[in-house]
């Protein structure tokens, strides 16, 4: 007897911790009814009557792979895709036109920094040479 007491126990808590990893590594969309921490709670305390009931209302059935369901959506090659930047011809353009605008950029500051060390040296040359 003490056998299948323990067997059910064990039935019982491997129901549970089935439940909880269920619960707690489904995604969003796929938990029904309620929220995910109510649904924890549900199964903690109320086992195992918790755990079938998140195992049958709680979570969303998976579909069969290679089975069509209403409102599934597009097929595959018809489905609106957005353009990747780096497969926008124009995302390109801009992107090298900015660049090409930075680069210049820093050559004239390049060239101003240049100039500008330029005529502090000649300051200070003739302040070290009065005589030139």
């Amino acid at each position: 007897m003490t056998r299948i007491w323990l067997f059910l126990f064990l039935a019982e808590i491997a129901l549970t911790v089935a439940a909880l990893i269920s619960c707690l590594s489904a995604e969003e969309g796929q938990i029904r009814a309620l929220s995910r921490g109510i649904w924890v709670i549900i199964i903690l305390l109320f086992s195992p009557v918790g755990a079938i009931a998140w195992f049958v209302a709680g979570r969303e059935q998976q579909p069969r792979p290679g089975t069509w369901r209403p409102g599934a959506g597009f097929p595959e090659a018809e489905r609106p895709r957005q353009v990747a930047p780096d497969d926008d011809p124009e995302f390109l353009r801009r992107l090298a036109r900015e660049q090409k605008k930075t680069a210049d950029d820093d050559r004239e500051l390049l060239s101003k920094w240049e100039m500008d060390l330029r005529r502090r040296e000649e300051e200070l040359r003739r302040r070290e040479d009065p005589e030139a």
